[in-house]
């Protein structure tokens, strides 16, 4: 890894760093675009017939294979993996099913003089989750995405995963999924937002997934509701005392999903630097993608101080953020999922914790969390207005619209008052 001080001589080459990190979208698509446009329109002209062709000439789908996989295949996925597997994974899910559950917001009502005011919580209709199936199958990411769909109540969820790993079609199996089709890529995405013949569009598409992938989530977003555009994995450990091993440990532990991982340890003690780049170079020595994505992109920032480094901390606004007691969480203000404490390993939130592991990316931090069920629903407002709150209330619209020079706004309040101040008028009983 890269030691630098963020101060002194180095402090221009620091910024500079800084600031290039800061330029790290959530991926690059631009230069993946005219494919993925001409991908997506292949889908939508040839539908099913096209989802086939790339998935055998990009997948390896066997010419007789089905696209959608049975609910056998995936009990019988389920009955040949370990037991102890099995047990793991139903850990997973129940804490992931807990957590989303925890995390359900309320209904609520209520009434003032004339007026009712609420918030009804809607499940959206139709989710289609993405589960990459390349370099590594990731059956928690399917648990991480249909669980908390069920929990908000969308009724169609649909999985699509290339390549689909055993484990994945168990885990599949084990949350109950109706509809997973062996695709992947950017006919997947193609496929979701706009549908085929065999495969109904949905109203929203989650999950991570590579460049193109993304690239495609990208063009389709004014059709199609996403979550977010995610890039490769981000780590940030910001420690003054911390354990050089353990800290070395997270930082080779993120950086083995993606040769572009980015990885980085941000702290005023020098001598805790060196040590975890020493351990850093001694536990990446036999990964080979995290070795990668080190050299590449992995970066100690030595601070002047505890405060410079909270503030470069919260300007890098990464995925994953250590931290090293909870005393920290004052001061954290941008990053997907806190990991609080030497004897919590990101890899917990990983698999295990319940929290989701789909999160934001290229500093997204800033303005969104991770996936939720708060990404499967619509918070849709009420109000209910009596002929004595109207009486009361409606003036200051109608004088509001009217400054905005919308009379049609002001006469359908004024309308109502005159008819309530007309004697005799049949009005309805509820709206007296």
């Amino acid at each position: 890894m890269k030691l630098i001080r963020t101060y002194g001589r180095s402090a221009k080459e620091a910024e500079a760093l800084l600031r290039q990190i800061e330029g790290r979208t959530s991926a690059a698509t631009s230069r993946l675009e005219p494919a993925v446009k001409r991908m997506i329109a292949t889908v939508r002209r040839k539908g099913d017939a096209a989802l086939r062709q790339y998935a055998q000439r990009l997948d390896g789908l066997a010419p007789d294979a089905a696209l959608l996989a049975s609910g056998g295949e995936m009990a019988a996925a389920w009955d040949q993996i370990p037991m102890d597997l099995r047990k793991s994974m139903q850990v997973a899910a129940a804490n992931i099913r807990r957590f989303a559950q925890w995390q359900m917001p309320k209904e609520w009502t209520r009434k003032l003089p004339g007026v009712t005011l609420g918030q009804r919580c809607l499940p959206l209709a139709s989710v289609g989750c993405y589960v990459p199936g390349g370099r590594y199958p990731l059956p928690s990411t399917l648990l991480m995405t249909v669980i908390p769909a069920q929990v908000a109540g969308v009724e169609r969820i649909v999985v699509v995963s290339p390549r689909p790993a055993r484990e994945t079609l168990a885990a599949a199996h084990l949350a109950g999924v109706k509809e997973f089709y062996r695709i992947g890529g950017a006919q997947a995405v193609a496929a979701l937002a706009y549908g085929t013949a065999n495969i109904l569009r949905v109203d929203k598409i989650v999950g991570p997934g590579n460049l193109y992938v993304t690239t495609a989530k990208k063009l389709v977003a004014f059709d199609c509701g996403i979550d977010m555009l995610a890039g490769p994995t981000e780590i940030v450990v910001a420690s003054e005392d911390g354990d050089p091993q353990w800290i070395a440990a997270d930082l080779v532990a993120q950086a083995e999903h993606d040769p572009e991982a980015l990885a980085v340890l941000v702290t005023s003690n020098a001598d805790l630097a060196r040590e975890a780049a020493k351990e850093v170079q001694k536990q990446s020595a036999l990964n080979k993608i995290a070795k990668l994505a080190i050299a590449k992109n992995g970066f100690i920032f030595i601070t002047k101080d505890k405060q410079e480094t909270e503030s470069v901390t919260n300007r890098l606004a990464a995925e994953h953020l250590t931290i090293d007691n909870d005393k920290d969480l004052a001061w954290v203000r941008h990053a997907g999922s806190i990991f609080v404490g030497a004897q919590t390993p990101q890899t917990m939130g990983d698999y295990i914790s319940g929290p989701n592991h789909v999160l934001p990316t290229g500093r997204l931090a800033r303005v969104r969390g991770g996936l939720s069920v708060y990404d499967f629903l619509r918070l849709v407002t009420t109000q209910e207005y009596t002929l004595a709150g109207l009486a009361q209330h409606g003036p200051h619209a109608a004088r509001l619209a009217t400054a905005e020079g919308l009379v049609g706004h002001a006469d359908s309040v004024r309308i109502r008052e005159a008819a309530r101040r007309t004697v005799g008028l049949n009005l309805p009983r509820g709206a007296r």
